[in-house]
């Protein structure tokens, strides 16, 4: 449904805008990029997901499972996550 790719947050539909909990996701999903300057932290995606997907020879266990989709998704509700958010916090979902 969404794709974050910084600076861009990008929508399978313009309907897709009205959804808060999808836009706090891919907001989350941005301030992870740019803590880990972002080609990191698409390196350290792919490698996750190849772990994740070995390990459950699943694609959405191991999409789910990765640490930053972790983060996302658990906080994607809480549209004041971001303003106190610790830096990496991601990486406490590993």
């Amino acid at each position: 449904m969404g794709l974050t790719i910084y600076p861009f947050i990008l929508l399978k539909n313009k309907r897709l805008k009205q959804d808060k909990f999808l836009i706090n996701h891919e907001r989350i999903h941005l301030r992870q990029q740019l803590e880990l300057l972002i080609i990191p932290f698409f390196l350290i995606y792919l490698i996750e997901f190849t772990v994740r997907f070995i390990q459950y020879r699943n694609w959405h266990l191991a999409y789910k499972n990765i640490s930053f989709e972790r983060e996302a998704y658990m906080h994607e509700a809480n549209l004041d996550y971001l303003s106190s958010r610790p830096f990496w916090k991601c990486f406490k979902y590993v």
